[in-house]
């Protein structure tokens, strides 16, 4: 699975504009944590931005590639399709190698 660290983007062209309104508390904290990462406000607020989309993303997909899993899990269970020839000749080959 895909680490979901957020990489390095090569600088390619800024052609989007965001803008938001904030109270001047909220600014100055954000000051302040970009400037103790050595970084613009602006490059700070982007990539924290991004690392919670990133992260918000991750979860979303995890929880429903759970739930999908845990439904055909369960199914599979309740509901187990009979063996085919393939399966059979596996458990063959099997039994003749191991001597069960």
């Amino acid at each position: 699975m895909r680490s979901t660290a957020v990489r390095a983007l090569k600088p390619q062209p800024k052609k989007e504009r965001f803008e938001a309104r904030i109270p001047p508390a909220q600014k100055s904290i954000l000051e302040r944590a970009a400037n103790l990462r050595g970084t613009s406000l602006t490059d700070f607020v982007i990539s924290s931005a991004q690392e919670a989309a990133t992260r918000t993303i991750k979860d979303f997909e995890m929880l429903t590639l759970i739930d999908e899993a845990r439904e055909t899990f369960v199914n599979a269970l309740l509901n187990p399709p009979a063996p085919n020839d393939a399966l059979r000749a596996a458990a063959d080959r099997y039994k003749k190698h191991t001597g069960i």
